[in-house]
């Protein structure tokens, strides 16, 4: 139930004294949902994760149950909407690709996390495939695919992507993802579409040293392709921009208090490895990170520190390659070939780890100043395309990059209580530092509603997002 407009006009009631009690009209009953010029009775959800409820590292059913798609149907439901259906996992398999659960703190206070391993929907390992859903599907989101994907053939088999591979018909194993939308857009009456984070995010994640970022001109076309067959048949819908992925937890958590740990060392820099190139200590890819230029709390300082390197900046100055050997398993090559990965990196691991230029901090653990620098133009970049194709379509607009923005800024409050993009504590970010929460869905699915609303001259109602849990604590 939404109780916005119970809010809102509650102080003009309470001025008018008690004496019109009697005849005051029940304001929530009289509140009707409507769908002003927008027509919900199929509504279809594109898009990667995000769409899917991917969260904690992983997709899995509560997470999919809490996808801000499932919140839309639900609430479009009161203003004409139809079924809506997911790839839901089953319940004896709900923790569908397994995830990430919070175990506890450290004296210092450092989360610990474990993997979730039992109850997965994995019907193989090698290749990595998830049990099939072969009925109906509205809810289109596929972790991981980037724009550039879209228009794979294969992208759906089982050498593909293993999400879109579970919904994708055995009949037709080499239908791309533009071909599974735009069979379902020709019966749709709405639409939400938020593809195209990954096409940067993976870039960003990887800190710089893996998945390059999507061309301009490429990310231009397939988004403009995918928007006129979505629309092709007169649906109307909702677009989402691409969020500035540097405000997440994911690359602001561990820098301020690696920054801090060096100060109170007296440690006046370090050596961190930067991109993908080959080339060992006098090469580029070296650079010298003064500490006062790790990014702060305050946002003082330039250098981002993933998540990811939180297990190994606690080795710095000892001579090991632990660092190195967890760089490597990532790639999923034979592990015989980890030497040659250090001579083509020129790693000496009896080097002193993140204090000599033979053993630098790895690249995946930094996103450098030049880094984010290319991360910010291909946002900006993307988000243009993005809301010019829109809005010559007539299209609302979810401005996910500003609101994040002001999230990352100063927060959001909902219904009184205060959820921020701090890690764990801030409600609105899931364990990956990168997902949301369910607290953090119900949240987008409310900024969504409103440009709807606004847009179709709707009456969507809200939900009351604190209805929605943030990170599960331990019990």
């Amino acid at each position: 139930m939404n109780t916005y407009l119970f809010r809102k006009v509650t102080p003009l009631v309470a001025l008018l004294g008690l004496g019109l009690t009697a005849c005051q009209p029940d304001i929530e009953d009289d509140f009707r949902a409507d769908k002003g010029s927008a027509d919900f009775s199929r509504y279809i959800a594109v898009g990667n994760s995000l769409t899917a409820g991917f969260s904690d590292g992983g997709l899995y059913l509560e997470g999919q149950q809490n996808s801000y798609p499932s919140i839309l149907a639900q609430q479009f439901s009161l203003a004409g909407g139809g079924e809506f259906n997911q790839p839901l996992f089953t319940e004896a398999q709900s923790n569908g690709s397994g995830y990430l659960r919070l175990t506890g703190f450290t004296a210092a206070g450092t989360p610990t996390t474990a993997n979730v391993t039992t109850n997965l929907a994995v019907r193989s390992a090698t290749p990595l495939l998830y049990t099939r859903y072969d009925g109906r599907v509205d809810n289109l989101g596929v972790p991981g695919i980037r724009l550039s994907d879209i228009q794979t053939p294969g992208y759906g088999s089982t050498q593909g992507n293993p999400y879109f591979e579970r919904i994708t018909s055995t009949s037709t194993p080499t239908q791309s993802y533009f071909q599974r939308v735009k069979a379902e857009a020709a019966t749709a009456t709405f639409f939400s579409n938020w593809l195209g984070n990954n096409d940067v995010l993976g870039y960003a994640t990887a800190g710089g040293a893996a998945n390059i970022i999507t061309n301009v001109d490429t990310f231009r076309l397939k988004n403009n392709r995918i928007i006129n067959v979505l629309t092709a048949s007169g649906a109307k819908g909702v677009v989402a921009t691409i969020p500035d992925v540097t405000n997440v937890p994911f690359f602001t958590t561990v820098g301020p208090t690696f920054r801090a740990t060096l100060a109170a060392a007296s440690v006046p820099g370090i050596v961190v490895q930067t991109g993908s190139a080959f080339g060992g200590p006098t090469s580029t890819n070296r650079k010298q990170v003064a500490t006062t230029d790790i990014r702060d709390a305050s946002g003082s300082g330039r250098q981002l520190f993933t998540l990811l390197s939180s297990p190994f900046l606690g080795l710095l100055n000892q001579r090991t390659g632990r660092a190195w050997r967890y760089v490597y398993a990532q790639s999923g090559q034979p592990a015989a070939g980890f030497s040659l990965f250090l001579t083509a990196y020129g790693i000496d691991t009896t080097a002193t780890f993140g204090t000599s230029a033979g053993n630098p901090i790895p690249s995946l653990f930094v996103l450098d100043d030049v880094e984010q620098g290319l991360v910010r133009t291909a946002t900006t970049s993307f988000n243009s395309s993005i809301v010019a194709k829109a809005n010559e379509k007539g299209l609302a607009v979810f401005d996910a990059n500003a609101f994040f923005s002001r999230v990352a800024t100063s927060g959001i409050v909902t219904n009184g209580v205060n959820n921020t993009a701090a890690f764990i504590a801030g409600n609105l970010f899931s364990l990956d530092g990168v997902h949301p929460t369910p607290r953090g869905y119900a949240v987008v699915a409310n900024e969504m509603i409103r440009a709807i609303n606004a847009k179709y001259s709707a009456k969507v109602p809200t939900v009351n997002a604190n209805d929605y849990r943030g990170v599960r604590f331990p019990q």
